[in-house]
């Protein structure tokens, strides 16, 4: 492998050991916050990347669970010592995981995967469906000039507006609306039973912001396969640059075993597989093949 094929978040730019849970609290039903101290991984993360977890002592699961980084937390020192990971406890090992307190052991290994990239964005539109919203707190501060990431920590074009529609089932599972709003973020939400926000789908938020949108806009967008699908293709049709990142089943978490290959066009128009752990989980939208349906 050359210096131009070597990747940032290959297993040799990761580190791999135990942390200790200092919180795991419900924010929404069946959401929890994890917060635990890290700074091997927190200095470097990216907005966008992600950690492999897995239960020490215990083959059920045997493998890891891929979580997307919330956010970091500050140390003494103003440098990232901490991690906040929010997720739905919805499988075996996340609801096994749900019953962790404080003190207890977590074995962990990132940062993983490439990140949003830090392109230029005057208007940044997160689309968020179910769980989706955890990797965009980081990001929408990153573009409000609020907070850097990254060691050394990179730079960002500040955005004049950032704006997340976020689609959900139900009011009871909206989580961390009030973090992102303390922020500065607009929020737009959806209910698929209308109990909070617009009901409907949350791609149908995508058109009348742009249509208030008075400067260029990017759209990234994290999810359901279907709800992403949708969103890569309004945004080409509305020819508005988009970035998806996927939510592919993964195992190892380090490019290994090719257990989350996504199909992915390049340049030429070829498709080829990519490993969602490694080249991803953030793909040029238009570049995704998602699965016709």
């Amino acid at each position: 492998m050359n210096a131009s094929e070597h990747h940032v978040s290959y297993a040799d730019r990761a580190w791999h050991g135990t942390v200790t849970v200092e919180e795991n609290i419900v924010v929404a039903r069946d959401t929890y916050r994890l917060r635990f101290r890290c700074p091997e991984i927190a200095g470097p993360m990216l907005p966008g990347q992600f950690i492999m977890i897995r239960l020490p002592g215990s083959d059920d699961p045997l493998l890891g669970r891929p979580l997307a980084v919330y956010d970091t937390v500050d140390g003494t020192s103003d440098a990232s010592a901490g991690l906040d990971i929010v997720y739905l406890a919805i499988g075996k090992m996340t609801r096994r995981l749900a019953l962790f307190g404080q003190g207890q052991p977590l074995e962990v290994w990132g940062p993983l995967g490439n990140g949003f990239p830090p392109v230029p964005a005057e208007h940044l539109i997160l689309v968020a469906g179910g769980i989706g919203q955890t990797p965009f707190l980081a990001l929408a501060k990153e573009y409000l000039g609020q907070k850097t990431y990254g060691d050394p920590p990179r730079e960002v074009s500040r955005a004049a507006k950032v704006s997340l529609c976020y689609g959900v089932r139900s009011k009871d599972y909206l989580a961390g609306v009030a973090d992102f709003e303390r922020i500065g973020v607009e929020v737009h939400v959806t209910t698929d039973d209308g109990s909070a926000g617009r009901p409907g789908f949350v791609t149908d938020l995508i058109r009348p912001v742009l249509a208030r949108c008075e400067v260029a806009p990017r759209i990234v967008c994290c999810g359901p396969e279907a709800m992403m699908a949708g969103t890569a293709k309004l945004a080409k049709n509305l020819g508005v640059p988009c970035q998806v990142s996927l939510e592919t089943p993964m195992a190892c978490g380090i490019g290994i075993c090719f257990s989350c290959v996504a199909k992915v066009r390049d340049a030429d128009g070829a498709w080829d597989y990519r490993r969602t752990c490694v080249e991803g989980p953030v793909f040029d939208a238009e570049a995704v093949e998602f699965p016709a349906g």
